[in-house]
């Protein structure tokens, strides 16, 4: 099986109107098209994800592909505690670190993909000047800079909660500590992204997110 963004798969009209429940259960007496069905439904998130983590695009395919490898081979074991994606992102992340650890490396101070200011400072206008856009450039390489700095575990925090919207108990389930330890980690982590970037003078139009963030 070879995944990655973009991949495509023939699909019914059945499959995409079903919940990644019935799919994953479809999934597990055999239904191969229903576990394709998941792979294309979450493959551009787990790339993300990796990508995010590692900061290098080569290396975000190949934990994409070997993450839905391993679900597929895990998948009748999968009993359904956690919500099907949670199981996703765990495997990406343990994918992740596995890697980091081989390599001996840190993520790559790299602007995150579709990393934009209003990511931090709420929808831009529709109307966007030139000095508007090289702001965004400047606040995306700042932002990218330093969540690379980050211990990882404020990094995934920030992560999966901002960039992926996962709800801080289902980050603490997912790793595995207690809520109050996650949101410690955000707070933290959030703390130091606010403080370097009023150094550089790039806070004043990403304050108002940036604090709504630490809620």
């Amino acid at each position: 099986m070879t995944v990655g963004p973009g991949t495509a798969f023939p699909m019914s009209q059945e499959l995409g109107k079903s919940t990644d429940e019935e799919l994953v259960d479809r999934a597990q007496r055999g239904d191969e098209d229903s576990f394709n069905e998941l792979v294309r439904r979450w493959e551009r998130p787990i790339y993300a994800l990796a990508y995010r983590v590692l900061g290098r695009e080569e290396d975000a395919r190949d934990v994409c592909q070997e993450t839905f490898l391993r679900a597929y081979r895990a998948l009748r074991g999968f009993k359904g505690q956690a919500k099907f994606s949670s199981w996703l992102y765990r495997i990406t992340l343990n994918l992740c670190r596995d890697w980091m650890r081989r390599q001996r490396r840190t993520p790559v101070s790299q602007v995150p993909e579709g990393m934009e200011l209003s990511d931090l400072a709420g929808e831009a206008p529709d109307a966007v000047s030139v000095e508007d856009l090289v702001a965004r450039r400047e606040m995306s390489a700042a932002v990218s800079k330093v969540m690379a700095m980050l211990p990882e575990e404020q990094r995934t925090a920030i992560i999966l909660k901002e960039y992926h919207g996962l709800t801080f108990q289902e980050i603490a389930d997912m790793l595995g500590c207690p809520l109050s330890t996650v949101k410690t980690r955000l707070y933290q982590g959030l703390t130091v992204l606010r403080r370097n970037l009023q150094r550089q003078h790039l806070m004043g139009v990403a304050a108002p997110r940036a604090a709504a963030l630490e809620t």
